[in-house]
């Protein structure tokens, strides 16, 4: 992270009572601190003044950028500021969060020591989906946990091939497949069943959604692979095409979809005392009796 740091923009979840106290103290104890801080279209609602500016200004134009929320809004913050390298820290308002660590209790402190350089440096990568229908790229977007295929709003089996590296793998009947990140493997592929993985790897995994196939089992595969999922034409429903749950695309029979991984990884900051396996033993209630 840059050591000389003079622009921090500040990106919200929404409007919400607690949201906007701790936005800003926030404001106000960066601002007292001589920085310049850029606002985020996000907390346009919180404010009157000309400070508010696009993501992508902000992107350009920070060398920090602090996401008040939970793990949904710093899943959105990460999609866009990844290809400005723009390192982001998490204040958690939501339930324990596997992504914004920071209590708003002591982010004060946490934030003197990050500027003082003082705290835990991250890189992990995203996944990139493209969306050809016939000779046409009919989508394009990234995704942090994961990649999501599976039908709209019914509870129906659609029928898809799978290919590896241009390697045919499997044709299924199935819900639908994740193809998740090490960081969603916390999210909807471990409640699919899916292996956790630890964020430092440099894998994949491809975990189906109740397989009609009972001998299914998740797959781990390099980051470097390229997925090709292709809608069969004997489809009935309508499949849907979701990415880390916040950005869906209706997908048609014949549909082919490319997931690879993104060139640019997210920078993400954690204070010192950050510690992986102690967000999951909370998490997932490790070691707690019975």
């Amino acid at each position: 992270m840059d050591k000389n740091i003079q622009t921090i923009g500040l990106i919200v979840k929404n409007s919400e009572q607690t949201v906007a106290d701790t936005f800003h103290r926030l404001r106000n104890y960066l601002s007292d601190k001589q920085f310049t801080v850029l606002l985020d279209e996000s907390v346009a609602e919180l404010v009157t003044d000309k400070a508010v500016v696009d993501r992508q200004t902000l992107g350009q134009s920070c060398q920090l950028a602090i996401v008040i929320g939970g793990d949904g809004t710093l899943l959105n913050a990460a999609r866009s500021l990844a290809d400005h390298n723009t390192p982001i820290l998490g204040i958690n308002l939501g339930r324990l969060g596997f992504l914004v660590d920071v209590s708003p209790h002591d982010m004060f402190n946490v934030i003197d020591q990050v500027l003082a350089g003082h705290y835990k440096d991250e890189r992990r990568f995203l996944l990139q989906a493209t969306v050809t229908r016939g000779t046409q790229r009919v989508m394009h977007s990234c995704a942090f946990n994961d990649i999501v295929v599976h039908v709209r709003d019914v509870a129906r089996m659609i029928d898809y091939s799978t290919y590896i590296n241009d390697v045919f793998v499997n044709e299924q009947r199935a819900d639908g497949l994740v193809v998740s990140t090490p960081t969603g493997s916390t999210a909807y592929a471990l409640s699919s069943g899916g292996p956790l993985l630890h964020p430092s790897l440099e894998a994949i995994t491809l975990v189906p959604i109740c397989p009609h196939t009972l001998s299914n089992r998740p797959l781990v595969i390099g980051s470097d692979s390229k997925v090709e999922i292709v809608i069969n034409e004997n489809n009935r429903n309508t499949p849907q095409i979701s990415l880390d749950g916040q950005s869906n695309f209706d997908l048609q029979a014949g549909d082919k979809i490319i997931i690879e991984r993104k060139e640019n990884d997210v920078h993400l900051i954690h204070p010192e005392f950050y510690d992986y396996f102690q967000i999951l033993r909370a998490k997932l209630r490790w070691s707690e009796q019975l």
